[in-house]
């Protein structure tokens, strides 16, 4: 992994992290998603309260902006209304975190897994 990459994956995630993003970690969990609790600087992760990974270790399970259902899309065209509107850019941000979405292309870039239909459904 480029150094360059390795710093976007975890400036990524760590905005996540307040949204339960979960992730694939092939070493010791392959196929079942934890979520991550922590995300240290250098690429370090928590789940399990106590476990430690190396970003070499694990992709997060992000959402491909062309799953967005048609709710979503209404309610995502609502919050870009006035995008220009500089104050209004973390909103855009914060919304897309909160859905799991990949807006910066993670998941063609090989650096995150494309979610399985309802990961993060919420009841």
């Amino acid at each position: 992994m480029k150094e360059i990459d390795k710093e976007l994956l975890i400036k990524d995630l760590s905005a996540r992290v307040f949204y339960g993003v979960k992730v694939n970690i092939e070493k010791d969990y392959p196929n079942n998603p934890q979520v991550v609790e922590r995300v240290a600087k250098d690429g370090e992760i928590i789940v399990d309260g106590i476990r430690a990974y190396d970003i070499y270790y694990y992709k997060p399970y992000l959402r491909p902006m062309s799953s967005m259902t048609e709710e979503e899309e209404n309610e995502y065209l609502k919050i870009i209304d006035g995008f220009l509107n500089f104050e209004n850019v973390p909103r855009v941000v914060d919304w897309l975190n909160a859905h799991h979405f990949d807006y910066r292309g993670l998941i063609t870039m090989g650096l995150a897994l494309e979610a399985p239909e309802n990961m993060y459904k919420t009841e």
